[in-house]
Formats: C-alpha cells, sequence, structure tokens
C-alpha cells in the first residue's frame, strides 16, 4: 500500500485499534481530545483563509491591469491558482483524514485527493520554474526574442498536461478499503513485493517536483543575480537615471522570487522527508506521536500556498 499524498494521511491508521474492555467502543490509538483537533482546525483554517484571498487578489491584480500582463506575470498567475485549488480542495479534507482516522468522501473523491495535490504542486513549482528561466533569457540575454502571449499559454498547457500524468498513477490504484469498521482511503499498488513500486514512485515525484527544479531555479537565479550585481553603470549613459532604475526593479523582483522559492522549499522539505523515511521504515506510521507529527508537517507544507502574495506585498510596490 502507498500512501501518497493524501493517503499518507491513511499511513497513521495502518496501526492497529486499541479495545477498551470486550463491549466498549474500539479507540484508535491515534484519537484526540475535542480542544486539540479545534486547535488544529483554527490554524488550518486560517491557512486556508489566508491562502484563498491572497492568491484571488494576486490574480485579480495582474489580469484586472492590462500593463502587468507580461509573460513573467502569467506564470505567477498559474503559481497563484495552483495554491488557490490546493488550500482549497486539498487542505481541508486532507486534514479531517488525518486528525479523524476516517475517509468521509467517497471512492471518486478518494481518487481526486490522490491525484490532483501532487499535480497542483508540479504546477506551483514549475511555474517558479518558468519564471526563473523567463527572467535568465530576459537579463542574460536581452536580445533574444521574448515570449509571446501565445507561447506562455502553451508553456502553462504543458505544464498542466505533464503534471495530470505525473500524478495519474496515484489516482488510478487509489482505493477506498474498511478496516475493523474504519473506511480509509489508501492507493493500493499492484504486485508490490516490499513497497518497491511506491519507494521508485515517491523518489521519482520528489525528483521531479522538487529537487530538479530547485536546481534549475539555483543555477538560474545564481547567475541572474550575479550579472545585476556586478554590472556597472556607464558613465557616459545618456539615461542614466532610467537605466539604474530598471537595474534595481531587476534586483528587486529577483530577491522576491528567491525568497519565494526558498520558503516553497523550506515549507515542503519535511514534507517529503517525512514519506522518504516511511517508505524505508514502515514502523514509524505506527508510533503514537506521528499523528502529530504529520498534522504539524501537512500544516507547514499547506501553509506556503499562502506566503507568496504577503511576499509580493511586502517586497514588491508593483
Amino acid at each position: 500500500m502507498s500512501t501518497f499524498p493524501v493517503s499518507n494521511a491513511s499511513d497513521i491508521l495502518q496501526a492497529d485499534s486499541l479495545e477498551e474492555g470486550d463491549n466498549q467502543t474500539a479507540v484508535t490509538q491515534f484519537t484526540q481530545p475535542g480542544w486539540q483537533i479545534a486547535l488544529w482546525a483554527i490554524t488550518y483554517s486560517f491557512i486556508v483563509i489566508t491562502s484563498i484571498v491572497g492568491n484571488i487578489t494576486v490574480i485579480w491584480i495582474i489580469l484586472a491591469h492590462r500593463r502587468m500582463r507580461t509573460a513573467t506575470n502569467y506564470f505567477i498567475v498559474n503559481l497563484a491558482l495552483s495554491d488557490l485549488l490546493m488550500s482549497a480542495f486539498n487542505t481541508i479534507f486532507n486534514f479531517i483524514y488525518a486528525s479523524h482516522n476516517v475517509w468521509y468522501f467517497g471512492k471518486e473523491f478518494c481518487r481526486f485527493q490522490n491525484w490532483f495535490p501532487i499535480t497542483a504542486m508540479f504546477v506551483s513549482i514549475y511555474s517558479m520554474t518558468a519564471v526563473a528561466a523567463e527572467r535568465y533569457v530576459a537579463i542574460i540575454h536581452p536580445f533574444k526574442p521574448r515570449l509571446s502571449a501565445g507561447n506562455t499559454r502553451v508553456i502553462i498547457g504543458i505544464i498542466w498536461l505533464v503534471a495530470f500524468g505525473l500524478a495519474f498513477p496515484q489516482c488510478f490504484y487509489a482505493e477506498i478499503l474498511t478496516d475493523n469498521g474504519t473506511t480509509k482511503c489508501i492507493v493500493v499498488w499492484p504486485d508490490d513485493v516490499g513497497s518497491k513500486h511506491q519507494l521508485t514512485y515517491h523518489i521519482a515525484v520528489i525528483v521531479l517536483i522538487y529537487l530538479l527544479p530547485l536546481m534549475v531555479m539555483f543555477v538560474a537565479y545564481s547567475i541572474i543575480g550575479i550579472t545585476l550585481w556586478s554590472s556597472a553603470v556607464p558613465g557616459n549613459h545618456i539615461n542614466r537615471v532610467l537605466y539604474e532604475h530598471q537595474v534595481n526593479a531587476k534586483k528587486k523582483f529577483v530577491k522576491t522570487m528567491v525568497v519565494v522559492v526558498i520558503i516553497f522549499a523550506v515549507c515542503w522539505l519535511p514534507y517529503h522527508i517525512y514519506f522518504i523515511l516511511g517508505s524505508f521504515k514502515e514502523d514509524i506510521y505506527q508510533q503514537k506521536y506521528i499523528q502529530q507529527v504529520y498534522l504539524a508537517i501537512f500544516l507547514l507544507a499547506m501553509s506556503s500556498t499562502m506566503y507568496n502574495p504577503i511576499i509580493y506585498c511586502c517586497l514588491n510596490q508593483r
């Protein structure tokens, strides 16, 4: 059985139920007191509301102002859209599953919840990668043709299609199972002896939606940074003030996107480590503390969807 990303909560459910006497109701070792669930619920709700309001605002500002409809900003809209959808359609449902240890939402939504989060993660990070690539070409190779609106839409479409394909196995193998009267949403890999398919898929996903794009962005922004911060203003430049203003604007934008990328990387790193460790050492899912660990790790990952609008507001006056 595999559990990435929504059935990740179901890994917690692999632990045996504990019985309090012969005729009493079964209570799992992950049962939480009401006040604890309420605190988690308030925190998760704050993230969802902040993310939805912030990302809708970003999308509206860019699309409502014609002068802001650049290739870079279209990728930022795509990033905001994926974050918006992630917070709206994944955060609360996954939280309910992880905190209550029961899947309430049926088989079709189980499939959707195992398909969509990977899709949204892929779209988010590759939208950031597209921004880095577009800025790299614009700054390092300024005389090359810029991306047209049509080509930008094609790239965005390709990002979504590849994301759909990468996440499809999770959707295809998602199943609803019942264990001791508890309904679970779990990904069941066929003939997965020793969880090899699960581990291979997890590693492939982490490489493709985390390590590889982060490496590309690191290289791109390093070259951009060296170029911008080492460039000298020509002494005889007729429009010296304008030139300095343009360079400073580019520097500010690069700083903004570097902060966005770093926060994304930090927020998602514990999440990926969690699943890699679980693939090698499945008994960690049996530990009583793991539910609280997972809820904290998932909270950090989902919080990444709300930071970008705040960063744009604080670091970029536009």
